[in-house]
């Protein structure tokens, strides 16, 4: 079922709904007039009235629901496949170049290097669908370490900068914090840096040539510490900014239209800050005027003094 389809479902759906609404609405008043004497069967007309309408509006609004995810699993699918295939059929085409071809030293080498890439970009979209399959249960228990978000900050942006080949101007890290104070959290490294390298990455692939992303830690109080990871990219409309952390959804934009993904990294970001006690949101003054992407986590310092209290 394709987008236009998904979106004829919703219209009818609600069509449906608001012609039942109205011709339950008219039956009533009718009934009510006709037949004002009969309190008692008014009573009881009003009560099943509701339920009517009760039931007519959880019924369209299940329908739309159940419709816009079945749109945002086709999405996925539809997503996780492009990025699966593609960098399967650049491999395989080098490969088969490799093996018919006498081909030189330089060429080769060059060969290996796009070959290496295809390869990360495949392990980074099965990385990707996993932690969020891991993510997703609750259940699961995240291994606490004291961590210095900093350095885990630092060390996510500078392999973003060398994998995207963007110099310290293109893509920066700034540390605000008072003299003499630690950026100290409790958690999983692994999950905090993938939670700070989706960020990242996204702030890069949604920003027009050349980049423009910041990374800063920062604080605000004694007890939390903020992530923010701030791009000059194609924004965020205001009525979406509640809506993108959700899982398999995607701006709807049609210059976002042409990033491929799968939906799932600010997902992950969400899922793993709230295991970690922290909160995530977003901030976009609007369409093509950047965003901002806010972690916050609570200080190691501040935990354990409240414990000890």
């Amino acid at each position: 079922m394709n987008l236009q389809t998904h979106r004829k479902s919703v219209y009818f759906f609600t069509t449906l709904g608001i012609c039942l609404v109205a011709l339950a609405i008219a039956l009533n008043v009718g009934w009510i007039l006709l037949n004002w004497r009969e309190v008692a069967l008014l009573i009881f007309g009003v009560i099943f009235f509701a339920l009517i309408i009760a039931g007519v509006a959880l019924n369209t609004i299940f329908l739309v629901r159940e419709i816009r995810r079945n749109e945002q699993h086709d999405s996925f699918i539809n997503a996780v496949t492009h990025e699966l295939k593609t960098p399967i059929a650049s491999i395989r085409l080098y490969l088969e170049t490799l093996q018919t071809r006498e081909v030189d030293e330089k060429r080769r080498k060059e060969f290996y290097e796009i070959m290496l890439a295809d390869s990360d970009r495949l392990l980074h979209t099965v990385e990707q669908v996993l932690r969020a399959s891991r993510t997703g249960h609750r259940r699961r228990k995240v291994e606490h370490a004291v961590l210095d978000l900093a350095e885990l900050a630092r060390e996510c942006t500078e392999l973003a900068r060398t994998r995207t080949h963007l110099d310290d101007q293109a893509l920066r890290f700034r540390l605000a914090l008072p003299t003499g104070e630690q950026a100290l959290v409790r958690g999983d490294a692994d999950e905090l840096r993938a939670a700070i390298s989706n960020l990242i990455d996204n702030a890069i692939k949604y920003s027009d040539a050349p980049p423009d992303v910041e990374v800063a830690v920062t604080t605000t109080d004694e007890k939390w510490l903020t992530v923010r990871v701030t791009d000059r990219g194609i924004g965020i409309p205001t009525d979406e900014l509640k809506q993108i952390f959700k899982r398999f959804y995607r701006v709807q934009l049609r210059m976002a239209s042409r990033v491929k993904g799968t939906g799932l990294g600010l997902f992950i970001v969400r899922s793993v800050v709230a295991k970690h006690g922290g909160k995530t949101f977003a901030e976009s003054p609007g369409e093509g005027q950047g965003s901002t992407f806010i972690i916050q986590l609570p200080r190691y310092a501040a935990a354990k003094k409240a414990k000890k209290q």
